[in-house]
């Protein structure tokens, strides 16, 4: 565990350096306790560009709700060929079929924290059970509850140190970078949607619109719970 003098001298430390010089150093302490999750957004596309260049070696997964977009799947088989890297699914243990049995027809609609818990949340939890490092591709910039990001925070509920080497990128600066290097990236985002989760939870937004403006529409959530871990064993507990 570390301390929080450990996490601010980190933070101090490392707030001007570079995301490649952040994952070098996780790469470097941690070894295999580290592990990167995406949802395949422009920052995701991003850092795993680096990890590939780094070291393929670091395992990047992915939360499988079995509710992600065609265009999201397809862009997996893409980043995999281009980026030489072999992404980890994780998925939950209830189907969508019993998790309609058990709660009811489209959860996400009547109880959408419950339903990103099942899917999303437990998944995450379970996969970083054995890890000591979490790298996530979150940024100030993308919206007003995540505009305090700091580049190292401690998880006390997953007890792992959480990096997030874009914290200070833009929007601008991820995709300047995306385009320089050519990379894949999901069809989505050039149809007006910033931020691209699962299909039933998600729309396409105006220009003008925050950047995930277009997720949870019409309800206050604004998370699916990942980087707000609710203690909890009971899969039908809301988040």
């Amino acid at each position: 565990m570390k301390t929080d003098q450990d996490i601010t001298e980190l933070n101090t430390n490392f707030e001007k350096s570079g995301p490649d010089t952040i994952l070098k150093w996780a790469n470097e302490h941690y070894g295999k306790g580290v592990a990167m999750s995406t949802g395949f957004g422009a920052s995701g596309i991003v850092l795993m560009h680096q990890i590939s260049l780094i070291d393929p070696g670091i395992p990047v997964f992915y939360l499988d709700t079995d509710l992600l977009f065609d265009e999201t799947y397809k862009l997996i088989g893409q980043l995999e060929a281009r980026l030489g890297l072999s992404l980890i699914r994780v998925n939950t243990a209830v189907s969508l079929e019993e998790q309609s049995r058990l709660y009811g027809d489209k959860l996400w609609e009547t109880q959408p924290d419950k339903c990103c818990y099942i899917r999303k949340v437990l998944p995450l939890r379970s996969f970083l059970d054995d890890k000591k490092a979490w790298i996530t591709g979150i940024r100030r910039d993308q919206s007003a509850s995540r505009k305090h990001t700091p580049l190292f925070q401690w998880e006390n509920e997953l007890e792992v140190l959480k990096i997030s080497p874009l914290a200070g990128w833009t929007e601008e600066e991820v995709w300047s970078y995306i385009r320089i290097n050519d990379l894949p990236y999901n069809e989505l985002h050039d149809n007006g949607y910033p931020s691209i989760g699962c299909w039933p939870c998600t729309r396409a937004v105006a220009e003008s619109d925050d950047l995930r403006a277009g997720r949870w529409t019409g309800t206050s959530k604004t998370e699916c719970g990942i980087h707000k871990i609710t203690v909890s064993d009971d899969p039908g507990t809301d988040s």
